[in-house]
């Protein structure tokens, strides 16, 4: 060529053409992340990726793209959206230096760790009340009982002196009455509901 350009098609070694012949296309990278097409589209859109491009305009992506994405995908297990993935890198790239930008993704990082702390202890606690539900209602299927009316009345002694649980508390409203309850807005003969005084 007369202005020197180097033919990427032909590229000289070492030169950056000869990595774009090591990229991955598209559907590579859709199927190396688990990501479909569409969603790496989407990334793109938002400038969450910028893959270089092949001569035939065929869209290249190399070893930073795929570790962008896994990036991605571990920031939206973390609750993040697109967008606010997308002010996290806008906020970095408008800081002044390394330490300031860095600054910024500590605090970020420190805040979903006390969140996801949080939770967990919800979630081991949700565990713990699931387990000891469980082993309440493990009583239950020996039980010869014929009416639920029954179940309000159970004590611990059935259920080897374990407690009702609160998941299993809730369930009977008819606790502490002296009959089965009659639903209020419905009235039988004999009962003509509620009163109106």
């Amino acid at each position: 060529m007369g202005d020197g350009a180097t033919n990427t098609s032909t590229p000289a070694p070492g030169s950056k053409g000869q990595g774009l012949k090591k990229r991955m296309k598209i559907g590579q990278l859709a199927r190396k992340t688990g990501k479909t097409v569409r969603a790496l589209h989407l990334y793109e859109e938002l400038g969450l990726l910028a893959p270089e491009r092949s001569d035939g305009g065929f869209r290249l992506y190399g070893p930073d793209e795929l570790a962008r994405v896994y990036w991605i995908s571990k920031l939206q297990d973390m609750g993040f959206k697109l967008n606010q993935i997308r002010g996290l890198l806008d906020a970095v790239a408008a800081s002044n230096s390394a330490p300031e930008a860095m600054h910024g993704v500590r605090e970020l990082f420190q805040s979903k760790l006390r969140d996801t702390r949080e939770q967990i202890q919800k979630l081991l606690q949700l565990e713990r009340d699931i387990a000891e539900s469980l082993s309440y209602l493990e009583a239950c299927r020996g039980c010869a009982e014929a009416t639920t009316k029954s179940c309000a009345e159970c004590g611990e002694e059935r259920h080897g002196g374990i407690p009702e649980p609160k998941l299993v508390s809730g369930i009977h409203l008819n606790r502490g009455l002296d009959g089965p309850a009659t639903p209020t807005g419905n009235p039988t003969p004999g009962n003509p509901g509620p009163s109106e005084n």
